[in-house]
This record gives C-alpha cells, structure tokens and sequence, in this order.
C-alpha cells in the first residue's frame, strides 16, 4: 500500500485528537504505529491509553516535562534534534507502517529542529509508509509537501471562559 503525507495544522483544537484516531484505525486494521510526540514530556492520558495497545502501537516522548512558553533551551532542542534522528532510524527500519510526528510543525516553529531538517524526514520516507505531522503554524514548504493537509480552526473555546484543561478530554 502506498503511504502517503498526512498534515494536521491550525489554531484549532484537535489536530493530536485526529491523529490518535487513525493510529487506532490503523491498529484496528493490523498496522503498525509509532507515534512521537514532540515538545510535550508530561504525562497525558493518550499515553495510558496507547499503553494499552502497546502490541502495534508505540508511543515516546521527546520533550520535557514543561511546556514551551518562549524560547526553548538547549535541553529542549537537543531532546527533539535526537528524537527526529532517532525517529527517521525507526521509519527507515520497516518494522512501522505509520508514524505519526505529533507537534513537529510548533517544533520547528520554536526552531528545536529546522523546517530543513523536517523536509529531509519526509524525503527519507519509505513508499509504504504514512506519515502524519501535526502542530500549528505548518510551515508552507511541509504544507507543499503533503498529500492532505487538514487545519484545524478555532470558532469558539471554552478556554476563553477560563475553563483549564480536563482530565480524559483535553489532557
């Protein structure tokens, strides 16, 4: 099967939300997943869950436990610099049929990796593999590069009410 570039961009809530889905699609279809998640090092419930289903879905983390509110530090870039070399060895091996980068576009946004070196992942990537990038502010060389591109966009936020992030809904 011909794998193809998947892009979740956007200011919108859901772009993680909708990437999980397909892993669990293609779970259910027999696939192997490998889902890297960067910028984020805490503990969220997706990663009890995809714990759970630990036989064709394998869920790391290449951030800290904080998150970035302005420039990252060098253990920040170095953590993601690594992960995308890592996780280019993983795609490269055969053994995975999707990976998902999930918020590799604000990682090159906060510049912990390049829009260079992101285009070079996606160039080395194997013809039945399908890849999934997600986070806000895609760069549009990514956005030129993919098969589909979905933004995400916000209308209204219960956030702007001052509700925090819950439990099993947004965290």
């Amino acid at each position: 099967m011909k794998g193809y570039i998947q892009v979740y961009t956007g200011n919108g809530k859901g772009k993680t939300t909708a990437a999980l889905g397909l892993a669990l699609r293609a779970s259910g279809a027999g696939l192997s997943v490998y889902i890297a998640q960067f910028v984020k090092g805490m503990e969220y419930s997706e990663l009890k869950a995809m714990g759970k289903l630990s036989e064709s879905i394998t869920i790391k983390q290449y951030g800290r436990d904080c998150f970035i509110y302005k420039d990252p530090v060098k253990e920040d870039i170095q953590a993601a610099q690594d992960g995308l070399r890592e996780v280019k060895e993983i795609m490269c091996s055969g053994k995975y049929e999707v990976i998902i980068l999930d918020e590799a576009n604000i990682a090159t946004y906060f510049n912990l990796f390049s829009v260079d070196d992101l285009l070079d992942f996606i160039h080395a990537k194997p013809e039945g593999v399908e890849l999934v990038i997600t986070g806000r502010m895609a760069d549009p060389r990514i956005i030129a590069e993919a098969d589909l591109v979905t933004e995400m966009k916000e209308v209204k936020h219960y956030y702007e009410r001052g509700v925090q992030a819950r439990e099993g809904i947004e965290k």
